[in-house]
């Protein structure tokens, strides 16, 4: 008896107290599943620059940074789960350099927010009001016929221009549409392909120093990046493979690289690159040349701040001052044959 009362104790508090169970199911999480290694690719249509492709640079459980590229430019991304809500913390056009920003970034822009039902509203920081419209709606996209959640972007000066949001469980962002002018003129951006275990390929210039010429020429490598991949060890690694002219010798490492606020690339190299070099001092002044214009062409900068082992640069020939930096200069540079 006491099974049975047990049992039906049971079915009542589970018809009369629960919750229903699409509102127990839908969470952020499972509409923005992170996926290293992949890239998708979205079709674009009323704009030339609403297809691009997407690569994942670096990811965490809960944080991504996306690489977005429409053939215009390269936009960087961080995209956060937190406390029930799909955050997006840094957009950095013009990126075309590899770096990690999950730590960085201090916008809060709100992509998507729990509850996950019709009616769901919030506004930005810029005034604009977000809900969810649809959790339902039916989207057409060359991946396929899709059931997505709708979330929609309405400014209050602009209601001629609206944007619409397609977020699908275990796909994420599948569609978004942007309605334009009077006659709601449409650019769209819709998911064509998702391809999985692929790296992001950069083609990157190396340049090294030619005695018998005078002249500091270079070799243009694609270089694989996969998710994670810590590109100043990946770069290291490739300055040193097929080197014509040995400017990084095996032992040197990348301590640090990254490009400072103050528009320069901080360089910092492990003292075996002074303690394995074999040169003389032009040849050293062509090496230091060459790192220049490698690191700086990379970061798309003019400016390289070298030191080694967080110290200033000296060697038997060459001594840097405090602050004082390698300049690039590609003037009369050759690509190798």
């Amino acid at each position: 008896m006491n099974k049975i009362f047990i049992w039906i104790w049971t079915f009542i508090m589970m018809v009369f107290f629960s919750v229903p169970a699409n509102e127990v199911t839908l969470r952020v999480e499972d509409y923005f599943p992170i996926r290293e290694n992949t890239r998708s690719a979205f079709a674009g249509q009323g704009n030339e620059f609403a297809t691009y492709d997407v690569f994942i640079d670096y990811a965490t459980p809960s944080r991504v940074q996306q690489r977005i590229s429409n053939g215009g430019t390269v936009t960087v991304n961080v995209i956060e789960l937190v406390d029930g809500q799909l955050v997006k913390t840094l957009s950095q056009p013009e990126t075309y350099y590899r770096e990690n920003f999950l730590g960085k970034g201090n916008q809060k822009e709100i992509l998507l927010m729990e509850p996950l039902k019709v009616g769901t509203t919030w506004v930005l920081t810029d005034n604009r009001t977000r809900s969810i419209t649809n959790i339902a709606a039916a989207v057409t996209t060359p991946y396929g016929n899709l059931q997505a959640l709708e979330v929609t972007t309405t400014a209050v000066n602009q209601p001629n221009q609206n944007q619409r949001d397609y977020y699908v469980q275990d796909l994420g962002l599948v569609k978004s549409v942007f309605e334009v002018g009077e006659n709601g003129e449409e650019i769209s951006s819709s998911l064509a392909a998702i391809e999985e275990g692929v790296a992001m390929t950069q083609a990157i210039s190396f340049y090294y120093p030619n005695l018998n010429n005078g002249k500091i020429e270079y070799q243009i490598k694609p270089l694989d990046f996969y998710t994670n991949d810590i590109t100043r060890d990946r770069l290291a690694m490739a300055y040193k493979t097929n080197a014509p002219v040995p400017v990084f010798s095996p032992n040197t490492r990348i301590n640090s690289l990254y490009l400072n606020q103050d528009g320069m690339v901080y360089l910092d190299l492990c003292r075996d690159y002074l303690s394995e070099m074999n040169a003389g001092a032009e040849l050293e002044t062509m090496m230091l040349q060459s790192i220049a214009n490698t690191f700086g062409s990379y970061y798309g900068v003019e400016r390289v701040l070298l030191t080694i082992d967080n110290q200033l640069y000296e060697s038997g020939h060459i001594a840097l001052k405090q602050g004082e930096y390698l300049t690039v200069d590609l003037n009369g540079t050759v690509l190798m044959n």
